[in-house]
């Protein structure tokens, strides 16, 4: 369940009434890794499983094979969730150490992290050259916008999609933030085995730091967004070798990073 309706009051120049007003659903859900709580992300409740998979592979917990093994310990009616995480110790990565201590916001994909230094992104930069047109990326978002369900209830969730070379949808996931949109699609493609696929992420609103960091993990060369870019994405994105593009819509984009990738008539 990922909406749910409130009551309200309309009010215009002309009129006010009351109606039932849908609201896309935010809740916390509380992460423990081996019985210890780790973090509490706000999120939308669907998809929990796939959200917690690509957290923790983007922040270096936990990027192994074997599945990860999770268990749901308790639930609300108000759709507060603790669900707990066994990783052997010998697998859990060295994000580990950089544990958050805050609660972890619906708009950011970095609270609680303790230094700086825990935001550095390292690594070699991608070497994909696949090249895409902007006629397949108008279609691909196309298709994002069509399976965005709760954004068309209550125009409150964000929405991320996978897709690969042959611009065929791989997933496509909803949620009031925008960097748990991406994670549930990446943990939902590391679940299935298909991460090795992903081709172009697409996102609905705008990119930060964050969200560049988790394509560059996720080896995604093509980064889609239909609102803005920060400086600190473009920066990253240039030097991981990912191709931004921001402000795709009404038949036009800008290309921030990487043009190269974009094909042109």
């Amino acid at each position: 369940m990922q909406t749910t309706t409130y009551s309200s009051l309309k009010v215009n120049p002309n009129r006010s009434e009351k109606r039932m007003d849908t609201l896309v659903i935010e809740a916390p859900l509380q992460i423990n890794i081996n019985n210890e709580p780790y973090t509490v992300v706000m999120r939308t409740p669907s998809n929990d499983n796939a959200l917690i998979q690509g957290l923790l592979f983007a922040e270096d917990i936990y990027r192994a094979n074997p599945p990860l093994e999770m268990a749901l310990i308790s639930e609300t009616k108000a759709f507060s969730s603790i669900i707990n995480c066994t990783i052997p110790a010998h697998l859990l990565g060295k994000g580990y150490l950089n544990k958050r201590t805050l609660l972890s916001v619906s708009s950011c994909g970095i609270c609680g992290k303790q230094s700086l230094e825990d935001i550095e992104i390292t690594g070699t930069a991608l070497e994909n050259t696949t090249q895409i047109s902007q006629q397949k990326i108008e279609q691909m978002q196309a298709q994002m916008q069509v399976a965005q369900l709760a954004f068309k209830e209550s125009g409150g969730s964000h929405a991320a999609a996978i897709f690969n070379t042959q611009q065929q949808l791989l997933t496509c996931k909803e949620d009031i933030g925008r960097h748990n949109a991406v994670d549930k699609c990446i943990g939902e493609l590391l679940s299935n085995k298909q991460l090795n696929h992903a081709h172009s992420l697409f996102v609905s609103g705008r990119v930060s730091y964050e969200i560049v960091s988790k394509a560059f993990f996720a080896k995604i060369p093509i980064l889609v967004a239909i609102s803005a870019c920060s400086s600190l994405a473009v920066d990253y994105a240039n030097e991981f070798g990912l191709c931004l593009i921001g402000f795709s819509r009404n038949n036009s984009m800008t290309v921030y990073t990487h043009p190269q990738r974009l094909k042109t008539s």
